[in-house]
């Protein structure tokens, strides 16, 4: 055993560990002896049965028939109005790196099939142009976009103002200075050159240090909870920002991970930045977005934690698997491989409580932005995880393995299912923040059918091109240029799909900064449903 191994079989242990005593804690003041009640936590009093939803103009705003409810809904009013510096920071931010991301990330994807495109220039060579795309969607997108939804859901779900945002809005100054010099490190050549963990370790420190500036508000808000039992949502938001932190740190050492054993932290930091960041993110969003748009609780609140727990404990090994093949015990890989197949059962427990609360309400995703993002991003979670519990087998990896079908996966999961819950967390979050309707709501529509549309192009074409791609490649009659050119057309199509998701984030920057320049119609009163107006492009 190498000592890279026995770290991370050490570091994973004390992961481990911490959730059991997390488990003991939550089992010990009664966090699991709520049952279905605790799903109605995220309701105000008397709010239960009723939609959230600003898209539904005809509903009149629910202000409470008592004076405990209307205090109730000014409560949750003032705890939205005390996060508007600091979300609007992290989300505004995450805008501006969504848009920087997509031009280079369709950049690099023209390059794959025109390989002389912007040649001329070393700044622009595809071994720069792809790691500023990743980066940049990675920790400038989704990180700040998740940030930034967790810091306008943490006072909600406490029912409680935000305590410490300044530090929340220093914290997001820092990060996007990080952001800046590592990805102009990047373009300049100086690259740690391995996947996910591209900038040099001292731009890390700055995203440590402004990590943890966003942790404060967390811990102090925590502490002045109005809540007895913490909501499903919370356990991941709150797991998302302590495993990230852990990860960050511990794969960034400088000097520490030299050479195979290098590949292997590569990976279990890179698949663990997916489950154990972004997924729990994601998965918490969706598990207050879709009661609370729907107006009723989930259908099985006991099954959520079981979610929650069997993600923390099963996914901390699963990326090993991308290392089939590779110079590393044999048995590291079999574990990884078990513990892909057994993400099934988070995957399941989730999508029976997301899709099956949808039972019944499937109609409401035809007048429902944020639903109709959020609950497709879910379906999109479901489809990816259990993808990528298949891709883990030995008889799929050999096919898959170095193809272009990785590609697809990655962005079903990353873009399908995270980047669609964050638009509809957008959506929903925007018009509570500003008192102010979002301007056109055609925009809105041309958004969700460009990125749609896109999304699909991208990943069928490279999900059979890949395929297809890894056959040939199992071939040794096949001359390997010929297999070159049968991948042509799946890199076109790839284009395609994502030129007009590209095009799909310039619509939803705009409307954004519109809703920021405060265009179209002004709410009456800070309301949790949209009144009836009608709209008014100023």
């Amino acid at each position: 055993m190498t000592p890279t191994i026995a770290i991370l079989l050490i570091i994973t242990f004390v992961l481990s560990t911490v959730g059991l005593l997390l488990l003991i804690w939550s089992i010990a003041n009664n966090q699991f002896s709520h049952g279905q009640a605790a799903a109605r936590t995220i309701f105000s009093p008397g709010e239960e049965g009723h939609s959230e939803d600003p898209a539904r103009p005809a509903d009149q705003p629910f202000t409470g028939d008592t004076s405990e409810q209307a205090a109730a809904i000014k409560a949750r009013w003032t705890a939205d109005q005390s996060s508007r510096t600091a979300v609007l920071t992290w989300l505004s931010s995450s805008v501006f790196w969504l848009l920087l991301g997509s031009l280079f990330g369709l950049t690099s994807s023209i390059k794959m099939h025109l390989p002389e495109f912007l040649a001329a220039s070393e700044f622009l060579t595809f071994g720069r142009v792809r790691p500023v795309h990743l980066n940049a969607v990675t920790y400038g997108w989704a990180s700040m976009a998740g940030i930034g939804v967790a810091l306008f859901l943490i006072p909600r779900l406490f029912k409680t103002s935000l305590a410490g945002g300044k530090y929340a809005v220093l914290g997001g100054f820092i990060w996007n200075i990080g952001l800046v010099l590592g990805l102009s490190a990047i373009t300049l050549g100086l690259s740690d050159g391995e996947e996910w963990l591209e900038f040099p370790w001292q731009v890390d420190v700055l995203f440590v240090v402004g990590g943890a500036m966003c942790a404060i508000p967390l811990l102090l808000t925590a502490a002045n909870r109005q809540v007895e039992h913490l909501y499903v949502t919370s356990w991941y938001l709150m797991a998302a920002l302590v495993w990230f932190p852990i990860l960050f740190l511990i794969a960034n050492l400088p000097y520490t991970f030299p050479g195979a054993s290098g590949a292997t932290v590569n990976w279990w930091f890179a698949h663990n930045v997916l489950g154990l960041w972004v997924t729990p993110i994601g998965i918490g969003i969706a598990y207050y977005m879709i009661p609370k748009i729907l107006g009723k609780p989930i259908i099985s609140y006991q099954l959520s934690l079981i979610g929650f727990w069997s993600l923390a404990l099963f996914y901390s090994q699963v990326g090993i698997h991308h290392l089939i093949g590779g110079p590393i015990p044999t048995w590291l890989v079999t574990l990884s491989i078990v513990h892909s197949v057994m993400m099934s059962i988070p995957v399941i427990t989730v999508a029976i409580n997301h899709h099956g609360t949808m039972i019944g309400n499937f109609g409401r995703l035809k007048d429902s932005p944020t639903l109709r993002f959020v609950w497709i991003g879910a379906l999109m979670y479901t489809v990816s995880s259990l993808q990528g519990s298949m891709e883990a087998l030995r008889s799929i990896n050999v096919i898959t393995h170095f193809t272009h079908y990785t590609v697809g996966h990655a962005h079903l999961g990353m873009y399908a299912f995270l980047s669609f819950i964050l638009f509809g967390a957008v959506y929903f979050i925007m018009p509570r923040l500003t008192n102010w309707e979002w301007p056109w709501r055609r925009l809105i529509s041309l958004h969700f059918w460009l990125v749609s549309i896109g999304i699909l192009i991208y990943v069928v074409s490279l999900t059979v091109g890949g395929w297809k791609q890894g056959l040939a490649l199992l071939d040794a009659e096949m001359p390997f240029m010929d297999i070159v050119r049968m991948t042509l057309p799946a890199l076109q199509a790839r284009t395609v799909g994502g030129a007009l998701m590209t095009l799909g984030h310039l619509v939803f920057a705009f409307h954004f900064i519109a809703m920021l320049m405060r265009r179209g119609t002004a709410t009456e009163q800070p309301t949790l449903f949209r009144p009836v107006v009608k709209e008014n492009a100023q």
